[in-house]
């Protein structure tokens, strides 16, 4: 018997439906000599640190261990995964198919925790059978068929499983420890906040802190522009100020600020003859736009709809796994294998199907034409998102998916239409000695871009309103007149605010955010902080535990979130440090660098910042938590006092156990006291079910 264990429920029924589906049981489908089970997404999970600490330390009503600063830090001689409550019933269910097997197939998703959930499951039932490795970036039947024509060999894939394996451990290391460091620390300087701290959760923290900082401490500066409408025999055109080499009055951006120069130069050239000093015409094209990675339609996403990071990931990720309408969204690769060019008509077709609105557009598109996104050699783990082959029902999506469905379409559509093509003329214009510019694009064939602009997610606007017009023909030495000279009145402004986008993009493109030269220079090949298929989770763990806060579309800082980046040390919130943990794990996953030396030199690390920890002092603001313990109302569970704290809305209150730390118990709010009747009452209700 051959058995595929896929990472979740619809990875199983999408291999069976392909295989042939003979029966089904509880926790697997029969498909003739073969087997398929499931996982559901990690079924182990690896142990909490009251499993690594001594026996003797004091518990509390709930059973869990009492914090101490004694026993930090906790660093695991042998590392112990626990099967997850929720998943003993079918762990138990593959344990006996593993065990009738003779052979098994890793299908997990083509990712480094995909490969490690399969394995590490295999691991758990000490499986000494031999294990294929099923690899596919989409779920349509055509994909899936080619890849069960192609499975390889399970080990090739070790070094993915070590990766996930080293990010795991990794980042339990600093969770554990640094949070319970701070937390304790904060703690004996009388505020009762638990303090989260993660290894790419707080340099994304940082990123936002530094970014509101920056707005706030902005002060705008004015400076000046100049426009000249500009007279030639073939037609007026607009141009602008060009400062002239060691020009007097410039800012450091080489933008002019003193306004008694600005006021000389619109009198000097107002009324005075002038010469077409160059004019250069060229003819320019524009290659189709990449397909998407999931940062850029995160980004784009973001502009376009409001959507936050996590909701475009849910959405791609619906797309692919229920809709099978699209292929793997978690991917920083916006190339496509050279092969998959060939399936470009039967793919049109799928959308033809889907979105007959667009019949027009497919009907003009020509499969021959092979943009640049398709190449090899750029190729990564996972290739763009596009769409499949699997003619589904655009009634099944939900409008969120519509939209980010019909984005992928079209980006997918535009590689087989030409490249946009234009005119781009400048001009210089010398007035009394003094140089004025204009610009112009003529669109000679729009090609691609009538199926889809993208000039929201590439910051494609134009920058001038000169750039829009159509200049006339001239020639050098051409004779010209300054009708008139108008100065502008500007301000420089603060940078913008991110928003779950421009965040992602951030994450992603960290180099652009360091200061330090060296540092820059060593991101600049793409290191970023978090993974494609982590950075949106992270970005709503931080909303959810307070530190970080949306207004609108805007993301920003809370106050809270301020103060736990003001009491870490740098380098806990460097995004530099992350960023190269992910070019080792990407080592470990080559199989250039080595797991056990990358933990080792985690647990030196985790030592000397616990220690650190000990020694800061700890203020802070913006803690809801920093409130009088009550000794006349205790807590049910474990009987220590409780604290009144403020709810999100004005007016509005509840209770929480002071043992936080371990008792997560809480209560509403009636008039002033704990409300024990709801709280028994919805405990109940929850005992009963529906």
């Amino acid at each position: 018997m051959r058995l595929f264990i896929g990472e979740k429920p619809s990875v199983a029924r999408a291999i069976a439906d392909v295989l042939g589906v003979t029966g089904k049981s509880e926790g697997f489908i029969q498909c003739g000599t073969d087997t398929v089970a499931w996982c559901f997404g990690h079924m182990l999970e690896l142990a909490a640190p009251d499993d690594y600490t001594p026996e003797d330390v004091p518990r509390t009503g709930t059973g869990k261990k009492i914090w101490r600063v004694d026993d930090l830090p906790i660093i695991p001689k042998e590392w112990v995964l626990r099967p997850k409550p929720e998943a003993k019933k079918q762990l138990a269910v593959i344990g006996r198919l593993i065990r009738k097997a003779g052979q098994i197939v890793n299908a997990g998703d083509p990712d480094r925790e995909g490969q490690l959930l399969i394995d590490e499951v295999l691991e758990h039932f000490c499986n000494t059978k031999p294990v294929a490795r099923f690899w596919v970036s989409a779920q349509d039947a055509v994909s899936i068929q080619r890849g069960l024509a192609a499975l390889k060999e399970n080990a090739a894939y070790h070094g993915w499983a070590d990766a996930a394996r080293a990010r795991q451990r990794a980042d339990w290391l600093i969770g554990m420890n640094l949070s319970r460091a701070y937390t304790l620390r904060a703690q004996r300087s009388g505020s009762r906040v638990l303090l989260t701290v993660g290894r790419v959760q707080t340099p994304t923290l940082a990123l936002v802190v530094m970014r509101d900082r920056e707005i706030e401490s902005f002060t705008p500066m004015p400076y000046y522009t100049i426009r000249a409408e500009i007279q030639h025999a073939g037609g007026n055109f607009a141009a602008v100020w060009k400062a002239k080499e060691n020009q007097a009055g410039l800012d450091s951006g080489g933008r002019l600020i003193d306004r008694t120069i600005a006021d000389t130069i619109v009198h000097s050239v107002t009324g005075q003859p002038g010469s077409i000093a160059q004019y250069r015409q060229e003819a320019k094209k524009q290659n189709q736009p990449l397909v998407f990675t999931l940062s850029d339609i995160t980004l784009l996403a973001s502009i376009r709809y409001g959507y936050s990071a996590e909701e475009v990931l849910n959405v791609c990720q619906a797309l692919y796994e229920t809709h099978k309408l699209t292929s793997y969204p978690r991917t920083d690769c916006p190339y496509l294998p050279e092969s998959q060019h060939a399936d470009a008509p039967l793919v049109l077709d799928a959308i033809r199907v889907i979105k007959p609105e667009l019949a027009g557009l497919i009907d003009a598109a020509d499969p021959r034409i092979k943009s640049r996104t398709w190449n090899d050699a750029k190729v990564t783990a996972h290739h763009g998102i596009i769409p499949t082959m699997h003619k589904g029902n655009k009634e099944a999506l939900n409008d969120r998916e519509r939209n980010i469905y019909d984005l992928i379409v079209r980006v997918y559509l535009a590689q087989f239409f030409p490249f946009h093509e234009y005119l781009s003329t400048t001009v210089r214009v010398d007035v009394a000695g003094i140089a004025f510019t204009a610009t112009g694009k003529v669109v000679t064939r729009n090609g691609w871009r009538d199926v889809f602009d993208l000039a929201e997610a590439e910051g494609d606007r134009e920058k001038d309103e000169t750039d829009k017009q159509q200049l006339p023909a001239m020639a050098q030495g051409d004779g010209t007149t300054c009708i008139k000279a108008i100065r502008k009145d500007a301000q420089t402004k603060p940078p913008s605010y991110f928003t779950e986008g421009t965040l992602v993009r951030a994450m992603e493109n960290i180099h652009a955010n360091v200061v330090d030269l060296t540092h820059k220079k060593m991101l600049r090949e793409g290191d970023g902080i978090g993974t494609s298929a982590t950075r949106a989770s992270i970005i709503s763990e931080l909303k959810r535990r307070g530190f970080l806060e949306t207004k609108g579309k805007k993301i920003i800082s809370s106050i809270l979130g301020r103060s736990l980046v003001d009491v870490l040390p740098e380098i806990v919130t460097n995004p530099v440090l992350t960023a190269i943990y992910e070019r080792i794990l990407k080592g470990i996953e080559q199989g250039k660098a080595d797991l056990h030396l990358f933990i080792a030199k985690q647990e030196s690390f985790i030592r000397e910042q616990v220690a650190q920890a000990g020694l800061r002092a700890i203020s802070l603001e913006g803690s809801q938590e920093v409130a009088t313990v009550s000794t006349l109302h205790k807590c049910m569970a474990c009987g220590s006092g409780l604290t009144r704290r403020p709810g999100k809305k004005k007016g509005q209150f509840w209770w929480g156990c002071s043992n936080f730390l371990t008792c997560r118990q809480t209560y509403p709010d009636l008039k002033g006291h704990p409300d024990y009747d709801r709280k028994r009452q919805s405990q109940n209700n929850r005992r009963i079910g529906p």
